[in-house]
């Protein structure tokens, strides 16, 4: 199972991801998660986006294709996988198209979790309190814009892989499991 989630920040991809990897034993591969490790671990490359990031800004193309790409070509992949964050723009769709031929591989859907703004904010400021908040994006001026960001760069993704009939839209605003339920009919048809 190849699988793309698609959705704004904060409307549950993550999570989603989780549940999915556990059904279908494939790896979740976050960029966000990959790049927020590369700051921590204070790499070049976390150095390099670690000021991107807390503005709220998407790291180019051309390392996220890479880091995507050299990941794809790890041996737990070969099976299927989760993308959770990449592809955020018609620009990497299309790299990320290129990549999967030149690998031998296709998607079998793409999940959109469709989500109010206003409720995400909500959701993103709560896990912040809970968590204490340890991401430096999960504050509502950073996600505000974030959120603008992806409805201006991402949500063409959604018109996109609608055209290839790989789209399957879900309701993220209902509770996990049906979220959860929902997704799992949508990627059996």
């Amino acid at each position: 199972m190849r699988l793309i989630l698609l959705g704004p920040p904060g409307a549950g991809k993550g999570t989603q991801a989780k549940i999915l990897i556990e059904a279908y034993g494939i790896p979740q591969l976050s960029t966000g998660e990959i790049l927020r490790s590369a700051i921590v671990a204070k790499t070049s490359l976390g150095l390099e986006v670690k000021e991107i990031v807390d503005r709220g800004d998407l790291v180019s193309d051309a390392v996220v294709n890479g880091i995507v790409s050299e990941r794809l070509d790890a041996d737990d992949c070969k099976s299927g996988f989760i993308l959770d964050g990449f592809p955020r723009t018609i620009a990497q769709a299309e790299a990320l198209d290129m990549m999967l031929v030149d690998k031998g591989m296709k998607l079998d859907a793409v999940v959109e979790i469709k989500a109010d703004a206003d409720e995400l904010v909500r959701r993103v400021i709560q896990r912040a309190r809970e968590l204490g908040g340890v991401r430096a994006d999960d504050n509502e001026e950073v996600l505000r814009k974030r959120l603008d960001v992806y409805k201006d760069q991402t949500a063409p993704l959604v018109a996109y892989y609608t055209e290839d009939g790989l789209l399957k839209a879900v309701d993220g605003m209902a509770p996990v499991d049906e979220v959860t339920a929902a997704i799992r009919v949508a990627i059996a048809h």
